[in-house]
Order: C-alpha cells, then structure tokens, then sequence
C-alpha cells in the first residue's frame, strides 16, 4: 500500500498558475473551473441531495465561483491549500476529479475520506489540500502552523488559507492572524465575504466595514478586490504571493460576494432580502466571464456551449462511477485515525 506524503514531498498538482498562456487561454480554463464546480455542485444539491442518495449537509459555493478558481490558479504547484466548504474548485484544479468528489459525498470508498465522511471534510495531502475545520476560523492557526513549516524548512512555498466573514468574528482567527503578522509566516488569507455569517449579516456581527480594515491593526497589507471577477482575484491573489514570497509576511484580501443560496441545502435563506439576491444575480462570476469572452474575442458561443456540454457529459459519467463504488468494510472503521507503523496509508 502506498504511504501518503508529507507536504514537502506531494506530487505536483494538475493546474498551475507557472503555465504560461494568454488572457484567452486564461478565461477558458477559469470558465472550465467555475462552470464544473457549479454543476457538480447543482448535481449534489438540487438532485442527488434531494433524492436521498446523499447524508449530511450539503454547503453550496453557487454565485462564488471566481474566489476558489482565481486563488487556486494563482497558487504554485507546490503551494498548501485550506479550502473553505464553498471552494469546490480548489479541489478540481489540484486534479480531484469529479468521480471522487461524487463517491465522497455517496460515503463510498471512491472519496478522498474511503468512505469516512459524507461531505467537504476532505482533504488530500498528496495533493496539497488539507481538510477543512467546520469550526471555520480554526482552520486558521492550523494554516499559520504550516506557514511556520514551510519557514522553518526555508521553502520557496506558501499557504493559502480561506474563510467566511464570520471567521474574523472569532478568537482563533485573530490568534492564527497575530502569529502570522509577528512571524512574518508565508500565508495569503483570503476572506470570501458573501454578506451572511450563516444568518447574521456582516453590519451585525462587526463594527468595521471591511474585513480588510482589520489588517492593518496587525501590520499586514490587505486589498478588497470583486470576488465576482475571476480575473481581479487571480491578480490580486498573484499581488499577494508575490508579498509573501518575498518574505514580507502574510498577506489579506477581502473578496465581496454573496450567498446565492441558504447556508447550506436544509437552509431556504428567508432571512436574506429578495433584492439582494436580484441584483446579484445579475453580477453573476460565471456570466460575467462568459460575456467578457465574447466581448474581447477570447470565445465564441459555440466555444462556450462545448464547454459546458462538455461538462454535464462529465458528471454523467462520475455519477454513474460513483455509484458503482462500494462502502467502506466497517472492519475498517479504525484505519487512519491515528498514525499506523509505516505512516498513513490513504492509497492502495
């Protein structure tokens, strides 16, 4: 059985923002991205969600799109990721394919967890992607803690963290932040800012406008960028790298979106006014990209309609796969709780 690897030695993701291409080059794999996230998302939501064949929550990132692909393209090969539960894409463009992501969501032994979990508790070290934390801001200090690592081993890498609004709410996200600042760690925090912390819209649960404004309170430089605009965030999120590759410290960017959905499938989002989703929805991150790409000459519609065609023939095909997969053999309940001789082994 294979051992999985430590960060320092995982294999090199798919995706790469190394790859040279141009801005039409660019827009289509963004496009690629955001329209495969939001129909595997659609998918697990609105069908499978619906008929029972998925258990647990099920948390959406539809209308946010941009934020996981412009951050996940923007970060090296070699980089270590901390996605949110609303940054599907991360996952596809570090190469999880959409049959594991189906199988993990089916509780079959096709996902990331063999089985173990049912949703986005998934992470993949080969790939660089550690789990996410559902206490959200926790995910934080565990970032820093890696940013200290890859310090520590004089690593050109960095990490990548993200969080919702809520996060900066709490003490473990500014305990995670100060550690940061002082330590001057490699870490890009990336705040997806879709106006509700679960049901608490962001004038109620801080004083501040802008989370940017809590960064320089700790000496660290902070941008507010459209989190709508896939290319403001892969230009904002290759600004921050550059920061903090250049060992200036960590680095935060405020992404202003919104929530197109509930917080998550069993939540209808009543308490979110209906205009609000009205005019965002005519912001909409993969609309957007669609008619600047026809707009500049990058696509034309036929282009764009292959794409997605594309796409919805892909996730026929994983469904299908997915299905076919076993669950896990309950004699195997135990395996990879705690380190075996040997280390873990997550692949056979």
């Amino acid at each position: 059985m294979a051992v999985a690897k430590s960060i320092e030695t995982a294999p090199m993701p798919v995706e790469s923002s190394s790859e040279s291409g141009t801005e039409a080059d660019l827009s289509r794999r963004f496009l690629y991205y955001m329209s495969l996230m939001r129909e595997v998302e659609d998918r697990i939501e609105r069908k499978l969600y619906r008929q029972g064949r998925i258990v647990g929550s099920v948390y959406t990132g539809r209308g946010q799109e941009a934020i996981p692909v412009g951050v996940g393209m923007a970060a090296h090969p070699e980089d270590v990721l901390f996605p949110c539960h609303r940054d599907m894409a991360m996952y596809f463009i570090r190469g999880v394919t959409p049959r594991e992501v189906f199988a993990q969501y089916m509780g079959r032994i096709g996902g990331l967890t063999r089985g173990r979990d049912a949703n986005m508790h998934m992470g993949d070290m080969n790939r660089r992607i550690v789990a996410i934390i559902s206490s959200l801001a926790a995910s934080i200090p565990v970032a820093a803690g890696a940013a200290l690592a890859l310090k520590y081993k004089d690593s050109s890498n960095i990490a990548w963290v993200v969080f919702g609004d809520g996060s900066t709410s709490r003490g473990d996200w500014h305990e995670g932040f100060n550690l940061a600042a002082v330590q001057k760690l490699p870490l890009v925090m990336v705040c997806n800012n879709n106006g509700y912390a679960y049901s608490v819209p962001v004038e109620k649960q801080m004083a501040v406008a802008n989370v940017a404004d809590r960064g320089p309170a700790y000496g660290v430089p902070s941008e507010i960028v459209d989190g709508n605009d896939v290319f403001a965030v892969y230009e904002a999120a290759g600004r921050a790298a550059a920061h903090v590759r250049s060992g200036q410290g960590p680095y935060l960017i405020e992404c202003k979106t919104f929530r197109m959905s509930g917080h998550a499938a069993h939540d209808k989002g009543d308490y979110v006014p209906k205009h609000l989703f009205e005019e965002w929805g005519r912001k909409d991150p993969i609309d957007r990209l669609r008619h600047r790409m026809v707009e500049n000459g990058w696509a034309d519609a036929q282009t764009i309609e292959s794409i997605a065609t594309g796409i919805l023939q892909e996730i026929e095909e994983a469904v299908a796969w997915a299905e076919k997969q076993p669950y896990p053999d309950p004699s195997e309940l135990c395996r990879n709780v705690y380190e075996e001789p040997g280390g873990l082994a997550w692949r056979e």
